[in-house]
């Protein structure tokens, strides 16, 4: 007789990207972070393709400072692009307007990218992505024993998570209630945890 049984391999997890992208760099004298240029393009343009050689996918985009700006001169083929209009609030708000976009799709976790930190590229994200197992799962890339960026979020989180990101803050008191529940992935190895906050900063783009 021939054999019934369903032995199909089950389709991958859909890991959605979220940049973070919207902060008009206050300390950079209002130069927005996304707009910076980076290898000879816009910041958010590294950010965005981290996440999607990394695995990521779909790919939204939070923009607040400039935002129309960003939209003419960055080339984001199949990102979801969204507004912030109250990126002034700092990045809590920016994390709400992603994580709200994200709801309703078919993607059962989120990995949460800053666009001032060029040195974290797709290898880091592939790692956190391959540490994700449930719609509960919490995942953060780790340097030298360190927490940092990207962080992985699975979807039954985000509504906590968004009622909790207020300021500049974003998710960093959430992570901190939760640490014992979060799954570390090292990533010194293979990304730089720098972030572009001020004009010595600036000698970190080439």
């Amino acid at each position: 007789m021939p054999d019934t049984s369903d032995d199909r391999i089950p389709p991958p997890p859909v890991i959605a990207g979220l940049l973070l992208a919207a902060g008009g760099g206050r300390r950079l004298g209002g130069r927005p972070k996304a707009l910076l240029t980076h290898r000879g393009r816009p910041l958010v343009e590294h950010g965005a393709r981290a996440l999607r050689e990394g695995g990521c996918g779909p790919v939204h985009v939070v923009l607040g400072a400039a935002a129309w700006e960003v939209r003419s001169r960055a080339e984001l083929p199949g990102c979801v692009l969204v507004d912030n209009p109250r990126w002034t609030d700092g990045m809590g708000s920016s994390l709400r307007a992603g994580l709200t976009s994200l709801a309703g799709t078919a993607a059962e976790a989120v990995v949460v990218l800053l666009v001032d930190q060029p040195g974290i590229g797709a290898a880091a994200v592939a790692r956190v992505v391959a540490a994700y197992r449930a719609t509960d799962s919490l995942v953060a890339a780790s340097y030298d024993g360190s927490r940092g960026h990207p962080v992985l979020f699975g979807a039954r989180r985000w509504a906590e998570i968004a009622a909790d990101a207020e300021g500049d803050r974003g998710a960093r008191a959430y992570l901190r209630a939760h640490e014992s529940e979060i799954a570390r992935v090292e990533c010194g190895d293979v990304a730089r945890a720098y972030d572009i906050d001020t004009e010595e900063d600036l000698s970190h783009l080439e």
